[in-house]
């Protein structure tokens, strides 16, 4: 179903996702965007000012920020080798969203901005990746047995158009990365270390804000249908980052450690939302 109004702008084409068999998609965008974004981020013009100035600043993510959490998640952080599995494969979904955004983006200058984006989530995922393969395994085995979880996830988030599909770049990503470096507190401590840093690392929000507000304020017509899309992706990505937790066996001890932690998320999440003008 394609919700968009006449003039709303470019569609998604449908992506389908064959089950049970290894998708060969991922080699062919992987080499494709990353050519991409070395051929092209460097020639990304810069925004009109008036654009530029009215964009909310978002203060960047920091280990001391992040880390700082008001809750112990150390007991419900997976082992090293499914925290590396699922959080590798999830930045290889958010890359894989973004190569699309690209390819039908709009404008150049967006098709340019939002390679820059993929280029920040490429090197997190070859990063994870290089952890796994330091430890002997092959990223591929240790990501396969997520992949259908979160499969399932990117179809219920990709967004039925460009316009909701960069949404779930800028909403869904953020919140994630938030999460897994929360999480990863309770990995061993060099293993720790290593994770965050590749994490924490620039994601590329404040370009996705820019682009955004840009095509909202060219089409204010979007705002309404965004906010909506942006609410709807919040509960499903709290429901990809739980499944993502080590259970134990009390659940009550569970949800009070989780709780606070995901009422912060949220409050960022809104604080995003707020930086394009949306009601979260």
């Amino acid at each position: 179903m394609n919700v968009a109004t006449a003039g709303d702008g470019p569609s998604r084409a449908p992506v389908s996702h064959p089950g049970g068999t290894a998708r060969p998609k991922l080699g062919s965008v992987v080499n494709w965007l990353g050519r991409a974004v070395r051929g092209v981020s460097g020639g990304r013009r810069r925004r009109d000012d008036a654009v530029k100035n009215r964009v909310p600043k978002i203060r960047p993510r920091s280990s001391s920020s992040i880390a700082s959490t008001k809750v112990d998640l150390h007991e419900l952080t997976p082992d090293v080798t499914t925290f590396l599995g699922k959080a590798a494969y999830l930045q290889l979904m958010m890359f894989e969203n973004l190569g699309r955004v690209v390819s039908t983006a709009p404008t150049t200058e967006a098709k340019a901005t939002l390679s820059e984006v993929a280029g920040f989530a490429l090197a997190k995922y070859h990063g994870l990746t290089q952890q796994i393969e330091r430890s002997g395994a092959d990223p591929a085995a240790i990501m396969e047995p997520f992949t259908n979880e979160i499969d399932g996830f990117q179809r219920l988030t990709q967004g039925h158009d460009w316009y909701e599909s960069v949404m779930t770049c800028y909403l869904s990503a953020g919140f994630l990365n938030d999460f897994f470096v929360r999480l990863a507190v309770g990995l061993a401590p060099a293993a720790s270390e290593q994770v965050t840093a590749i994490l924490d690392g620039d994601s590329g929000e404040a370009l996705l804000a820019r682009e955004l507000l840009s095509v909202i304020e060219t089409n204010p017509r979007l705002a309404a249908r965004l906010a909506l899309w942006g609410r709807r992706l919040v509960g499903d990505t709290m429901l990809i980052a739980r499944w993502t937790l080590r259970a134990s066996e009390n659940h009550d001890s569970d949800e009070a450690r989780i709780e606070p932690v995901f009422t912060e998320l949220i409050a960022a999440h809104t604080r995003r939302m707020d930086a394009l003008g949306l009601t979260a």
